[in-house]
């Protein structure tokens, strides 16, 4: 079966661009002394910009040619699945998960592993698209199109999702095509 981020590894950064917007550290509540996470986090083009802002950043993905461009980076890149994270309890003070949580197989159990890895007063932080806008349904039915299995959720579905795990979630809109999810715990 094709593995659509495999396949999309080498050229990624240059099809998905990003510039860091100031929100971030802001959201993410950065600097912090500690950890943070970047879940389904591909090559790192987001945390990336983070290393100077914690003391260590971790990128997992499940995809070994995404953690190959991550590590040309210099980040530290771990394989792994976000349904069971390879982290013990608490060891992250932030997490973010950026445009990833539609692609998850089973999204609940991601951040139920999110809310067990996080340190107490730590924070995740999901950015995803938001799928009542037009745009983003023409984004959904392209990647049904492409078979990449893909679900995407209303901010209020991400937050009862987060909340049922007992972090404290809320939704803020950037005025694009997405929407952030701050949780705190």
């Amino acid at each position: 079966m094709l593995d659509h981020f495999d396949f999309l590894a080498p050229f990624y950064d240059r099809l998905i661009k990003m510039s860091l917007d100031s929100a971030w550290t802001d959201i993410l509540n950065l600097p912090t002394d500690g950890s943070i996470l970047d879940a389904g986090g591909g090559t790192g083009r987001i945390s990336a910009q983070f290393t100077t802002l914690a003391r260590k950043v971790v990128i997992c993905d499940f995809s070994l040619p995404m953690l190959k461009q991550a590590r040309k980076k210099e980040l530290l890149a771990v394989n792994g699945s976000v349904e069971k994270l390879p982290f013990p309890d608490g060891s992250f003070e932030r997490i973010l998960v950026v445009d990833a949580l539609h692609h998850f197989k089973k999204p609940q159990s991601a951040i139920n592993e999110f809310a067990r890895v996080l340190k107490p007063g730590g924070r995740l932080v999901i950015e995803d698209f938001d799928i009542s806008l037009f745009a983003v349904k023409l984004l959904a039915w392209a990647e049904k199109l492409a078979l990449m299995g893909s679900r995407f959720f209303t901010p209020d579905q991400i937050v009862e999702m987060v909340d049922s795990c007992g972090l404290t979630a809320g939704v803020k809109r950037n005025g694009k095509t997405s929407f952030w999810i701050i949780a705190d715990k």
